[in-house]
């Protein structure tokens, strides 16, 4: 479990001791089915990207709502995953390379699943650059999300499928890809963060 599920774990455990010391299990059994689904939803897993040159691997994991392809309108391609409360909430790199920007940006908590969602949210944006190759990874709040956590920083390098942060209680993690990316998903695929190939760099 990551250690930011910690307090949404402990506290409810807590809170039920004092009315089963007196024989109250109804009020009890609520608490610890809360405790139960807290560290379901902070779990952690082991991820082992393939063993494949060029790839990009899937931020995180979930449903893949959106997928729009550079052309000449669009100078990058989208990737956008949406998160349910039973999905994985850790958000992992997507390549390896060095992280040159974060840029956070207050805003509405809509439904993750709007399109306008990746304007209007709250959300936070890891650019990352690693051999000529330039991705964007934004973390987006949902409706039921309100807290965005980024364990990196600018300037740190990451490691393909590597933890960077969480969104709590879902969410959306958008990915921007440029036109040497072929993305190899379709929309309505569930993906594994850190695991599923999203695309390949064209040859």
């Amino acid at each position: 479990m990551v250690r930011d599920g910690i307090p949404f774990v402990a506290v409810p455990i807590v809170l039920a001791v004092v009315p089963a010391l007196f024989g109250y299990w109804v009020f009890s059994l609520p608490l610890l089915l809360i405790a139960g689904f807290m560290a379901f939803f902070f779990r952690n897993p082991h991820r082992t990207p393939p063993d494949e040159p060029g790839i990009i691997v899937a931020p995180a994991d979930g449903r893949v709502t959106i997928v729009r392809h550079a052309d000449g309108q669009l100078p990058e391609s989208l990737v956008s995953i949406f998160l349910s409360p039973l999905d994985v909430h850790i958000n992992r790199a997507p390549i390896t390379g060095k992280i040159s920007e974060i840029t956070y940006k207050t805003g509405k908590f809509h439904m993750a699943t709007r399109d306008d969602s990746r304007l209007l949210n709250e959300q936070n944006s890891l650019t990352i650059q690693a051999n000529g190759l330039t991705v964007r990874c934004t973390q987006i709040a949902g409706i039921l999300a309100r807290r965005i956590v980024c364990w990196k920083k600018k300037g740190d390098r990451v490691e393909c499928g590597e933890r960077f942060g969480m969104i709590k209680f879902g969410s959306r993690t958008d990915l921007l890809l440029p036109p040497a990316v072929e993305v190899v998903v379709k929309e309505g695929m569930h993906v594994r963060g850190g695991e599923t190939i999203i695309g390949r760099i064209k040859s």
